[in-house]
């Protein structure tokens, strides 16, 4: 269970009114997927416009020109069409601003992060941890910081005690993934964005190594100031005990001591 939490509890959440949360774990996989698919499945926005033709007056010689809307007008079409899609792809995001994270739910924390929370101050860890670094990527850092829990916009925050496989939840949020891919285009980065997930959840280059190691670190220390604030009515230990001796990176380790630390002090206070 601890091991499993690791993993799970720092990249967990699923909405807390959520008709599917609470359910058999198969049904709940189906209600959760078939929800966010009714919800956004009408979002992408299909290619192209009408081609049809208006003409002018020329002021200065009294002639006609003809502009074939959509077809001539390159530049503005693809200004629109991305315009579009932005504001597509946005609109999905908002549910990362307001779906509160499952594993905080589950131990009764009052008001919990929501996934946007956790995601925003892991991209600020990101960006310091990684100016500690020469040797690491920066601006690949907090690439990653926002892109590592995006599919949860659509799938919501899925731990193992959801009942959802690492199978499943992996096949649900690559499905995601290059659905918002779709959502995007090109001229978005929508083929970028799946290749920074991708490299996330491989873990194997340094930076999601050090990516890896920031989202179980930001999960303890949220952990330890609910703790302090008392606002949780189970334990939080759970969140501790997964994570020891799961570090990645030197950073990792260190950061973690520290805020162990500090638990350890204000305990024995």
């Amino acid at each position: 269970d601890a091991d499993a939490d690791a993993d799970a509890d720092a990249d967990g959440s699923v909405l807390h009114d959520d008709p599917a949360f609470g359910l058999d774990p198969a049904l709940a996989t189906e209600r959760l997927y078939e929800r966010r698919g009714k919800m956004f499945g009408v979002l992408v926005c299909h290619d192209g416009a009408p081609t049809t033709e208006e003409e002018d007056d020329d002021d200065a010689t009294g002639s006609k020109t003809t502009t074939v809307v959509g077809k001539n007008n390159n530049n503005n079409n693809n200004d629109n069409d991305a315009a579009s899609r932005a504001i597509n792809f946005l609109t999905l995001t908002r549910t990362l601003k307001t779906t509160k994270r499952t594993g905080w739910i589950m131990r009764g924390v009052h008001h919990p992060e929501s996934i946007a929370d956790h995601m925003y101050r892991m991209s600020l860890m990101s960006m310091i941890a990684s100016f500690s670094n020469g040797a690491l990527d920066t601006n690949k850092c907090i690439q990653l910081a926002l892109i590592h829990d995006l599919a949860e916009a659509r799938v919501g925050d899925i731990t193992p005690h959801c009942g959802v496989s690492d199978e499943e939840k992996h096949r649900l949020e690559l499905e995601t993934m290059e659905y918002i891919s779709a959502m995007l285009g090109p001229l978005l980065g929508g083929e970028a964005i799946v290749k920074l997930w991708k490299e996330y959840e491989e873990g194997i280059t340094e930076e999601a190594k050090l990516l890896k190691d920031l989202d179980k670190i930001e999960m303890i220390l949220q952990a330890q100031e609910y703790e302090e604030e008392g606002s949780h009515e189970k334990s939080l230990d759970q969140f501790f005990t997964s994570t020891e001796g799961k570090w990645k990176t030197e950073i990792g380790r260190a950061w973690a001591e520290e805020i162990v630390s500090r638990r350890k002090k204000k305990n024995d206070e």
